[in-house]
This record gives C-alpha cells, sequence and structure tokens, in this order.
C-alpha cells in the first residue's frame, strides 16, 4: 500500500487515523532474528514492492523473508532464485495460503496474500524483449510493473534479426499510450535504440548476458546502449529486469497523478 492509496483510505473513512498512522510510518523496521531487516516502510515512501533477491540465499531463509513481507505488505517480489528451488519455494509459498505467481522463463515470482487487494493506477508501460532468450529478464521487469499497479503490454521475439516483427508491436503499445517501454536485448542490443528512436516516451533499455565469443555476457549490449546516438534512452545494469521495470512503472504511474 502507498502512501496515496492510505490517504485515499483515510479521506473515505475507510482507515482509522491510527490505521493510517500505522501504514504511514517511513521508519518501520521489521527484523527476522540476525537473517534480516525489512524496510516495511519502502512501499509507503516510494510506491515500490518489497523485492526480495534470492541469489545466494538459504532455502529457508527465501521462505521466512518472504513470509514475513507478505504478511506486512501483501505482497512481495522474489527475484533471482535458484532454479532448483523455483518450484520447491512457490509451491512452500502456495502452501502458507499465497497466490504465487512465476515468470515465463524466469527465476523471479510475485507472491501475494488472498485477501490483498492491489491499487491500480490506470498507468501502463511496454516491454519487449528481442529474443527468445531474453524473455526471462522481461518477465522480471513485467512482475514488478504488476506489483506496482501498473500493467503491461508485452511483445516477446522482436529484435532487428527480423526487424519487420517490430512495428505491429511498436504500434499497439502507442495506440495504448504507454507511459514507457522496456526493451531487453542481448547480443549487440541494438534493439533499445532503434525503438527509442521511433517513439515520443521513455525507453528503459535493459542488456542481457546473452551471446557469445568477444562481448559476451552481457558486454557488447551494454556497451552499445550506454553510447546509443538515440535520445530518450535510459539504460540499467546487465540483466536488471527488476530495475527496468521499476524505473518504468514509476514513470508511467507519474503520469496518471
Amino acid at each position: 500500500m502507498d502512501l496515496r492509496a492510505i490517504l485515499d483510505g483515510f479521506a473515505s473513512g475507510a482507515m482509522s487515523l491510527d490505521e493510517a498512522e500505522k501504514h504511514a510510518s517511513i521508519h518501520a523496521i521489521e527484523k527476522l532474528g540476525e537473517i534480516a531487516k525489512i524496510d516495511v516502510g519502502r512501499e509507503v515512501r516510494r510506491g515500490l514492492p518489497e523485492i526480495i533477491f534470492a541469489e545466494r540465499k538459504e532455502y529457508g531463509d527465501v521462505i521466512r523473508i518472504t513470509a514475513a513481507a507478505v504478511k506486512r505488505n501483501g505482497q512481495a517480489v522474489v527475484s533471482r532464485l535458484r532454479k532448483e528451488q523455483l518450484s520447491r519455494v512457490a509451491s512452500a509459498l502456495k502452501k502458507k495460503g499465497m497466490l504465487v505467481e512465476v515468470g515465463r522463463n524466469s527465476t523471479t515470482l510475485l507472491a501475494t496474500d488472498k485477501s490483498f487487494s492491489r491499487k491500480t493506477y490506470a498507468a501502463k508501460i511496454g516491454i519487449m524483449a528481442a529474443g527468445t532468450s531474453d524473455i526471462g529478464v522481461a518477465e522480471e521487469a513485467r512482475l514488478v510493473a504488476q506489483a506496482m499497479g501498473c500493467d503491461a503490454s508485452v511483445s516477446y521475439d522482436v529484435g532487428i534479426a527480423g526487424i519487420h516483427r517490430l512495428f505491429p508491436a511498436l504500434k499497439e503499445m502507442v495506440a495504448k499510450d504507454v507511459g514507457a517501454i522496456v526493451v531487453v536485448a542481448g547480443m549487440e542490443g541494438a534493439l533499445a535504440s532503434v525503438v527509442a528512436s521511433m517513439v515520443d516516451v521513455p525507453v528503459v533499455g535493459v542488456p542481457t548476458s546473452v551471446g557469445y565469443g568477444f562481448g559476451g555476457n552481457g558486454v557488447s549490449a551494454l556497451a552499445s546502449m550506454l553510447q546509443s546516438c538515440t535520445l530518450g534512452l535510459a539504460v540499467v545494469n546487465i540483466d536488471n529486469g527488476v530495475g527496468a521495470g521499476a524505473y518504468a512503472a514509476s514513470i508511467a504511474k507519474r503520469m496518471k497523478r
């Protein structure tokens, strides 16, 4: 629940003053033993969900942290689970009564309490993936945007190797009046520059670690996007779908306010 939702609830009488004060506390930290200190006020301050970076975390700690975050905020994104842990974590969270959505080809999931009602803002973003191998990172962006109450129009496998695939997808996103477009691409990462050169909305480029040979592991795509001659393109780090989704959704939500 973000600050606007809290104020709306108080103004409409749906929330008491004490409840509003409790939700609006910007210093709230929930400590889980010695393993984590959850910033439960982040969503109030910034409109961003709790995002749990699961890489190198123990299975039990992931479950415990996610359960605590969902209990306090109603939802949590768990990113970068190990592939061998993904189904096990999803099953454990479902047994605790949560709804779980796993991103396609992704190791990221969105866990939601069954009673949680997510506030929507009529905000929209577009998400494009150059190739099928880039979909997992694109799905990270989609799940984060969804947790922020922002709808995503997605189009995958529209890279420049068959550039004619791009134009119908781009036309549809412009027609839907998206507030920003996330472009996920590996190899040389050229798709981000192409898209940014054709639209009048902010574009967020996400280089992925898809490629081989010189500049592999996303280095070529990152360098290409950073040196783009197209204006209006912002770039996040390699494989950072979470950051791109949060940035694009923040722009789209702000436009609707």
